[in-house]
């Protein structure tokens, strides 16, 4: 078997009844690596028979996982996406063809909900202003921060990112930006997940994730 293009990061915790769905529309030349992040509920077993890399990740944290998955990764380009089933892995080829291309050294999925509840507005509202405050400070016109994206592996390393919570994708594009990369983004859709969000299911979450990322845009 030919080595993969692309190595796709899956931060994993507790995704049993999402994994089987996700790994089976992985596009032709991708490889998931499931990075397990103290799962109870099988999910690491699952990934590993359905042909996923399963890399163990002892230390807590979203950006914990998809560090440890990003050094585990061999493939050139390394994309990133939630195992939670909110994002088509079908639609993963919007976001490594213009990397792989050589066109954008930072790609990443814009969100575009299937219906209104799929996103609610008080999380849509603190991502609007998250955009924006990226955009003030990077001049990167985005206006989404989503969980899909890739770049070259080596390139990511190179970053030296230090955020281990859920300010590890803003990290990504402001150390990006301040490097002179060319960032990007292309709409994909975005579905109603499997289970509550790991970082954002509940008012605690998503005000720990506001101030991780507000900690990188202020540092």
């Amino acid at each position: 078997m030919s080595a993969a293009e692309v190595d796709l990061v899956l931060p994993c915790l507790n995704e049993a009844g999402a994994l089987p769905w996700v790994l089976g529309r992985l596009p032709s030349g991708v490889r998931a690596v499931v990075v397990d992040n103290g799962s109870t509920d099988g999910s690491a077993e699952i990934a590993a028979g359905l042909g996923a890399l399963v890399v163990p990740c002892e230390v807590r944290g979203y950006g914990a996982a998809c560090h440890a998955g990003l050094e585990a990764a061999t493939a050139p380009v390394v994309a990133f996406l939630d195992a939670d089933a909110s994002l088509d892995p079908q639609q993963l080829v919007r976001v490594t063809a213009p990397v792989l291309d050589g066109q954008i050294d930072l790609m990443l999925g814009r969100r575009r909900p299937v219906s209104r509840s799929v996103w609610p507005w008080h999380l849509r509202l603190a991502n609007a202003e998250l955009s924006r405050r990226v955009r003030r400070r990077t001049g990167v016109q985005l206006r989404d921060l989503g969980p899909m994206r890739a770049a070259r592996r080596e390139a990511l390393l190179g970053l030296r990112l230090r955020d281990r919570r859920s300010g590890y994708p803003l990290e990504t594009v402001v150390r990006a930006a301040d490097a002179g990369w060319r960032i990007a983004e292309v709409d994909v859709d975005y579905l109603p997940r499997s289970g509550r969000s790991k970082v954002t299911g509940s008012p605690l979450g998503a005000a720990r994730a506001v101030l991780d990322m507000s900690k990188v845009l202020s540092g």
